[in-house]
């Protein structure tokens, strides 16, 4: 019989570092930059407010005369509600005399018969995949504004745009993640009403993130499907000849097997680490020192603090094999040693089982200096879905989910890529319409997030992301 995991002490062959609650090293806390809110407030418009003094008072304060200083200067930062215009379009019809009619030149309509412009609808999208405000909210909000819009037409509108026009930018960004060399994927639970299946059933909502420490466009995607199984991340994959980061789900294990099946399988060490997480804080840090799980999580630390100090080198001058192997070898002979005496039930010894099962996975990461150390890249890319997900509760359709995915994807990598979300979001509306005839679809690689052609409005300034 096993031993109680708060009673199994830590056999100290390699160093332990703490603190626990953290596995990656934080960076040190840097000094505020002098100057700062200037430079943030500078590329608002300033309106100047005089404060003087007139004739009379200065008059009976200085009898004898007076001369100006230089002004003393203080700024607020003032809010305007949002703004909203009518642009009345006036198209001029010419008829000529052999009766042929002809109209003066303008734009093609996002969507026709409809007030919603480009800027309207990246509003309405902005603030639910954004700020995770949900429809009927924002039509309480415009309503206020006297502005009357049904959350059902925002609905409308919304699945047209993503369908129609962003769709092609996802299909477009699609070829561009799985043309990486490292992928990362995750996915969580979704409930959709109308999903075509008797009852309510789960769906799920698949995220992929290309991953290589080296990758210069950051892209993340969403991607709905009914089902958890492997052919919702197989179809999506189908053309992948990477490196595949995930968690330990088997699904993605049994898509290695398939003989179509091109990539590799990393495993997650933030995921290994966070079984030994659970029973160490269920029993408080304090009380756990000395247990096998507070040693697991020493060693995991340990490996992390050496691999973070490989990051600064270029790829070809990273020596893992070298320096982070041997520890990984220390890790699972430790594991091995260890597991017979820990028992099964416990929460530790289910850990020490779970490593030794993903020990060929989690290894993987030391083949390739590109291949992270974990899956956290798509978790943090998940974490905003999540949150959304609590205001919304369910998605109403499969277009809805399948709308939803799209422009997900498009804000989330707008984030990585350092772009006004808004504005990106009026951008595309506002030029991909004009190439729907175009026979081919070159236009959309001066769409890119990293496009050098993007307007300067959809930039965010470098310096406010440093």
């Amino acid at each position: 019989m096993g031993v109680n995991e708060a009673e199994v002490t830590a056999s100290g062959q390699i160093p332990m570092e703490p603190p626990m609650e953290t596995v990656v090293v934080q960076e040190h806390k840097r000094a505020k930059k002098k100057g700062k809110r200037e430079e943030d407030l500078s590329r608002y418009p300033v309106t100047i407010v005089r404060h003087d003094l007139d004739d009379a008072e200065l008059r009976e304060k200085f009898p004898e005369g007076y001369t100006t200083l230089p002004d003393e200067v203080y700024k607020k930062l003032e809010v305007q509600p949002a703004t909203f215009i009518v642009k009345e379009h006036h198209i001029t019809v010419y008829k000529g005399k052999d009766g042929s009619i002809v109209k003066g030149t303008h734009p093609k309509e996002m969507l026709s018969n409809s007030i919603a412009s480009p800027s309207l609808i990246a509003f309405i999208m902005n603030a639910k995949y954004t700020n995770a405000v949900p429809l009927y909210r924002q039509e309480q909000e415009l309503e206020r504004n006297d502005i009357r819009i049904s959350r059902q037409n925002m609905a409308h509108w919304v699945i047209t745009a993503a369908e129609r026009y962003l769709s092609l930018l996802w299909d477009r960004l699609k070829k561009e993640i799985t043309s990486c060399s490292v992928v990362h994927a995750d996915e969580t639970p979704v409930s959709v009403v109308k999903d075509g299946r008797e009852g309510m059933h789960k769906s799920y909502m698949w995220v992929y993130r290309n991953g290589g420490l080296q990758d210069d466009h950051p892209v993340v995607l969403y991607d709905f499907q009914l089902t958890r199984k492997k052919e919702a991340p197989g179809k999506f994959l189908d053309a992948f000849t990477g490196t595949l980061v995930t968690d330990g789900y088997q699904v993605y294990h049994s898509l290695k097997k398939d003989a179509e099946t091109q990539f590799k399988v990393a495993g997650c060490w933030a995921h290994a680490r966070r079984k030994f997480a659970d029973p160490a804080k269920a029993m408080g840090m304090e009380k756990a020192k000395n247990t096998v799980a507070y040693e697991a999580l020493g060693l995991i630390q340990y490996i992390y603090r050496r691999d973070n100090e490989l990051k600064d080198l270029k790829s070809g001058e990273r020596k893992r094999k070298s320096l982070i192997r041997p520890l990984v070898n220390d890790f699972f002979r430790w594991i091995r040693e260890l597991q017979p005496q820990v028992g099964r039930p416990s929460e530790t010894g289910k850990a020490l089982i779970y490593c030794l099962n993903q020990e060929k996975y989690l290894r993987v990461f030391l083949e390739n200096p590109e291949i992270p150390m974990d899956n956290n890249a798509t978790e943090r890319a998940i974490r905003p879905f999540c949150v959304g997900k609590k205001n919304w509760k369910l998605i109403d359709t499969i277009h809805g989910a399948e709308a939803s995915a799209i422009i997900y994807s498009i804000v989330e990598t707008c984030k990585l890529n350092n772009l006004n979300i808004f504005y990106y979001i009026s951008h595309l509306l506002t030029e991909i319409p004009k190439h729907m005839d175009d026979t081919n679809l070159d236009f959309l690689e001066d769409l890119l997030p990293w496009s050098e052609k993007l307007p300067e409005e959809c930039k965010k300034r470098i310096a406010e992301m440093k």
